[in-house]
């Protein structure tokens, strides 16, 4: 019960975070805009506190804490998703109701480019989270350094076949240089089937070496049960932690960052043409369970309160900045509902000089509701199966 606990407030903590940052990329866009606002909320359904600032909008915590959203003026209409007729009477509407001047507060009427630029504020709100997140673990911290050498061969495996000989040392994977172990293992894990070439120092020699990952099902406290490509080799070597400046975080913070996004990229494009199995997809129970068990690390074998605090804050905050990759560049895909099928109906109104047929528009968004709804059960029942819920349920009765 203690381990379930924390997972529940470790995830409302770090799903909160995400989305408040999310969502006040879309405000600040939309202020800075001059868009008239209503509501900002933490959460959904009914509030929990409520209160309204200078400007009238009103900012409330509700009561279910997984999302939130920004309205804007006359948002709650049903010309959400307007066409020109629809534009046509929304105008007159708020011309006799309010005055033409108030026209330019909405959000509807304001240029494409301002709304394109509201609907992608968002995402990079998130990019932005995780840069300066990422930038002061490097300073704070610093990024992990080790050379890494094979320590043992499995007979058999992908690396034996490739000729990895124990105390080889691993520099490079198809060009690009290896940092440390954990460089190592992210980059075979996603190339199952792939033939990867290394580049390994043995003796006074310089080796390339290609290998193709195999694809097998691991196990960890964390991911539960995946498939993932594995080499076959065992990595040891002495690391350290090489801190950054300050005017040199942000620029390694930001390639980071852009790393991630490329390898999310990558697995997608993969998974889309059936190269890779879709279990690695997780929902919410995955988030919990990820938090939870990476909080619950921080705290065993802290020697002291204060180490216990600063490894919690940590680990938080680094959950916090890959989650908040991930979250942005999943808004960007151009699916309706999403911001990226926002942005995708704003280049088609700039191309075309006029917005989507309000029944087209109501359609993709209808459409783009049900994929994502399939999304979220597909990586609810991952996560099911992930972590052998159904095995103990099915235990229950035999």
């Amino acid at each position: 019960m203690i381990g379930l606990l924390i997972a529940i407030v470790s995830m409302v903590i770090v799903l909160s975070v995400v989305v408040t940052v999310h969502e006040l990329g879309h405000y600040w866009a939309a202020r800075a805009c001059g868009v008239a606002i209503d509501r900002f909320s933490i959460g959904f359904g009914s509030p929990l506190i409520s209160w309204r600032d200078k400007h009238g909008v009103e900012w409330r915590i509700a009561s279910i804490p997984l999302g939130g959203y920004v309205r804007f003026a006359g948002d709650e209409n049903a010309a959400s998703v307007p066409d020109q007729n629809d534009l046509d009477e929304m105008k007159r509407e708020i011309a006799d109701r309010e005055g033409a001047a108030a026209l330019k507060q909405y959000f509807h009427f304001k240029p494409v480019w301002q709304r394109a630029i509201i609907a992608a504020a968002g995402p990079i709100a998130n990019f932005i989270l995780a840069i300066l997140v990422f930038a002061v673990m490097q300073v704070a911290i610093g990024d992990l350094k080790t050379q890494v050498i094979v320590h043992g061969v499995e007979p058999g495996s992908a690396a034996a076949a490739a000729g990895f000989q124990p105390a080889d040392v691993i520099v490079k994977m198809d060009g690009k240089a290896v940092e440390n172990y954990r460089d190592v293992s992210a980059y075979v894990s996603l190339r199952a089937k792939l033939p990867v070439e290394f580049t390994v120092q043995r003796a006074q020699q310089e080796l390339k070496l290609t290998a193709t990952p195999v694809l097998v099902e691991q196990k960890d406290e964390i991911a539960g049960r995946v498939k993932v490509g594995r080499l076959g080799v065992s990595l040891t070597g002495r690391g350290y932690f090489e801190r950054s400046s300050i005017w040199m975080a942000v620029p390694r913070a930001t390639v980071q960052v852009w790393d991630m996004l490329k390898t999310i990229g990558f697995y997608l494009g993969r998974l889309v043409t059936g190269q890779l199995p879709a279990d690695q997809i997780s929902g919410i129970i995955g988030i919990g369970k990820t938090a939870g068990a990476v909080t619950q690390a921080s705290v065993e074998g802290a020697p002291d309160v204060k180490t216990m605090i600063i490894r919690t804050v940590a680990s938080q905050a680094i959950l916090i900045a890959s989650l908040s990759v991930s979250i942005g560049f999943m808004n960007l895909l151009p699916i309706p509902v999403l911001d990226g099928g926002h942005l995708l109906l704003y280049a088609y109104e700039a191309v075309f000089r006029r917005p989507l047929r309000a029944d087209f528009q109501a359609a993709g968004f209808r459409a783009g509701l049900a994929l994502i709804l399939c999304f979220m059960l597909f990586a609810a029942w991952n996560d099911l199966n992930r972590y052998d819920v159904f095995k103990f349920i099915g235990g229950l009765f035999t």
